[in-house]
């Protein structure tokens, strides 16, 4: 009784959600697609307003927050990437929507959903929808990086296509390059008397096993996985070199085209937000208003604009979810450190800055 009591008071509070909704738009003159669920396919969004100015047209923030990665990040299963691009392409159908800020607090993450990421951004500019389809003419939209109080490594890399980047002048960001995480535990194994077995095909199939000899991994191996570090790290220093360059073709003096030298800071180090505008990484030192203002000029936003997110939609098969979590997941052990540290996983190439705080 008490479950169904619950379930109806949850269907009545989404009824006047979905009313609430609907009556905010007839009011705003809108269509009902640019406020409620908009995509059959993928990720369910609503659109909530943050700031609202009354005025014709929008601005959409978009958050990237925490580590960047390809794992699923709600109930719905779909990942940051999935929710990111389906944001992208609900802000590029809504003519109203003139400009995006990527509002960005992020130490970095995986390489591939770095860089998907920053693919989409690439085609939204483009007026191309995520998956690259080409759209009508004028759907072109720019987006502008609002960085807070760390955005780097992965972080940039995504920063890099964007049209303008502001930086507070404490920002993290910079530390570019990659990273391979792992261990080597046969030290361990020896000590508890464990021998590992291998079988294999071929020579190479263990060779990022941790529970071989180190004395065992050869250069060859070495070569390898390095080989493979720098390819991934010049893909990377493409991404900045490019997409800077394309950004200053446009903002010309606005913005700041990239130091002749910037690639000897190119090598992992973390930069201030101050440190980064001088060497060009950065168009603009200020904060999250100083994006807005920077977006309606770039987008030609003659007045003010309504400033809206989207949000992915919680109903109740999702509460159904959460209800039938099972009892392992329930009495899980969690250790309070003091922080969430990242959770890498071995073999997987990260563009990770650390973490700084004080």
């Amino acid at each position: 009784m008490v479950f169904a009591i619950v379930l109806l008071v949850l269907l009545a509070l989404s009824m006047r959600v979905n009313f609430s909704q609907f009556a905010g738009n007839v009011m705003h003159g809108g269509s009902s697609r640019s406020v409620t669920s908009a995509r059959s396919v993928g990720p369910r969004l609503d659109e909530t307003v943050l700031e609202e100015n009354y005025a014709s047209s929008k601005i959409a923030v978009i958050d990237v927050n925490g580590v960047i990665t390809s794992s699923p990040a709600s109930q719905q299963g779909y990942s940051m990437v999935d929710i990111l691009k389906a944001q992208l392409d609900r802000a590029q159908a809504d003519r109203r929507v003139k400009a995006v800020i990527l509002r960005l607090d992020s130490p970095g993450g995986e390489v591939l959903a770095s860089d998907e990421i920053s693919d989409a951004i690439k085609n939204f500019q483009e007026g191309r929808e995520s998956n690259g389809s080409n759209l009508e003419k004028g759907k072109a939209k720019p987006v502008i990086v609002s960085m807070g109080n760390l955005a780097a490594s992965g972080g940039y890399y995504i920063s890099a296509p964007c049209r303008f980047i502001v930086a507070n002048k404490m920002t993290i960001t910079g530390s570019i390059g990659v990273i391979m995480h792992g261990w080597n535990y046969r030290g361990l194994l020896d000590k508890v008397g464990v021998a590992p077995e291998v079988f294999k095909s071929v020579k190479f199939k263990d060779m990022m096993s941790g529970s071989r000899e180190p004395g065992e991994i050869t250069q060859e191996e070495r070569d390898m996985v390095q080989g493979l570090i720098n390819e991934v790290y010049g893909d990377f220093k493409e991404v900045v070199a490019s997409g800077r360059k394309a950004a200053h073709d446009q903002n010309k003096s606005d913005g700041h085209a990239l130091a002749e030298n910037w690639t000897d800071y190119a090598d992992g180090r973390v930069l201030s937000g101050t440190e980064a505008e001088k060497l060009g990484f950065v168009d603009a030192l200020g904060n999250f208003q100083t994006a807005v203002e920077r977006a309606k000029t770039i987008a030609g936003v003659v007045g003010e604009a309504n400033l809206v997110e989207y949000q992915e939609r919680l109903d109740l098969s999702d509460l159904f979810h959460i209800f039938g979590q099972s009892k392992a997941e329930s009495r899980a052990i969690k250790v309070d450190l003091g922080f969430d540290g990242p959770k890498l996983q071995e073999g997987h190439l990260y563009f990770m800055s650390p973490v700084l705080s004080h």
